[in-house]
């Protein structure tokens, strides 16, 4: 069993809804620091209040960029991710150009993260692909082209609208880039055994709006075998 300082390390506490208030960024924070997760991961408008709420704890302020359907410009996007990281962030969520990989169009697809890799100057850069709109050949290609823009993790999902994290594409992805890059897991992810498979079949982070709730399922786990 996974413990729970290293589960807590992987968790991406997240809150990217639109309608997120300002008390619900700083319950999110709150919950981050007592449970010493990775990350906050919040929307642009939010990070300077994650960083000031979070400036003495271990937890991390992830921003997303181009979220969520990724359609902005690589300029646009590398506005954004150099903005954010004025603002605190350390870590970049960016949502790849899903259109332009299914249209063909590697190049771009390549320049767009690259570009939102130059702006983040050394901040981790995780690329989130949309798994459940991409064919498994483009899942493949995806992972590759954000190794080569320099990325530094490729995640499943924006967990908007469409289907989340599954086990066999957790496995796709971290066969595709092997140790050299992280893999993040997120969307649809809500409780300790899902979180668990993710983890078993490769992922190194787990994005999550209920990471409390999983933390206190393994919790209780480790109470029940004592």
């Amino acid at each position: 069993m996974i413990s729970i300082e290293e589960l807590a390390g992987m968790i991406d506490h997240t809150n990217v809804q639109r309608d997120a208030t300002e008390e619900d960024i700083k319950i999110l924070c709150h919950e981050a620091d007592d449970y010493d997760f990775s990350c906050v991961c919040i929307t642009p408008t939010q990070a300077v209040l994650a960083r000031e709420l979070l400036e003495n704890s271990n937890t991390q302020v992830c921003v997303v960029i181009g979220f969520p359907f990724g359609v902005q410009t690589p300029h646009a996007k590398a506005f954004e991710a150099e903005e954010a990281v004025e603002n605190g962030a350390s870590e970049l969520d960016m949502v790849m150009n899903i259109g332009a990989l299914k249209s063909g169009h590697h190049s771009l697809v390549q320049a767009d993260i690259a570009a939102v890799v130059g702006a983040a100057r050394g901040r981790v850069v995780k690329v989130i692909l949309e798994t459940a709109l991409l064919t498994q050949e483009e899942k493949i290609t995806a992972c590759q082209l954000a190794r080569e823009a320099g990325a530094h993790y490729v995640k499943t999902s924006t967990g908007f609208g469409v289907e989340g994290a599954t086990v066999e594409d957790v496995q796709l992805m971290r066969e595709t880039v092997g140790l050299q890059m992280g893999v993040k897991a997120a969307g649809g992810i809500r409780d300790l055994d899902t979180a668990l498979a993710m983890i078993n079949a490769g992922a190194s982070k787990i994005g999550t709006s209920t990471g409390v709730q999983i933390m206190e399922d393994l919790l209780d786990q480790g109470d029940s075998t004592d």
